[in-house]
């Protein structure tokens, strides 16, 4: 599977950017997904993840409220709704996806997931 993410670009703070992730040669409704970002000189981390058999999506501390993850099961495309964005936010964003069923202290975890998209530019400043 192929992903793409895309939606990033440059913003104020307190604005919003909503991601878009999208995969070619299979469905996401068959992954689970993880949604990633990794500022410069940092580790990337787990932002927020939907797994495919539950209602409840996981977001990490610093999201919570702002960040909303979503999917469009008919289009086949992952959203991060991304409000209140916080020059912190800046980073390269990345969806990823596993066929694997994930347990929701796993969901967030890098090495959980076994495909990558090639990431997309948020930049929060004034």
């Amino acid at each position: 599977v192929q992903l793409q993410a895309s939606g990033g670009g440059f913003v104020q703070p307190g604005g919003s950017l909503r991601l878009a992730c999208t995969a070619s040669g299979s469905t996401l409704n068959d992954y689970d997904i993880g949604w990633f970002r990794q500022a410069p000189g940092k580790e990337r981390e787990g932002v927020s993840c939907s797994r495919r058999n539950s209602g409840s999506p996981s977001y990490s501390g610093s999201v919570k409220g702002r960040f909303t993850i979503s999917r469009d099961r008919a289009k086949d495309t992952l959203y991060l709704q991304m409000n209140s964005l916080e020059p912190e936010d800046t980073a390269v964003y990345y969806c990823a996806v596993t066929k694997r069923r994930l347990i929701v202290s796993a969901c967030r975890q890098v090495g959980s997931y076994d495909y990558w998209g090639q990431g997309t530019q948020v930049t929060v400043s004034s």
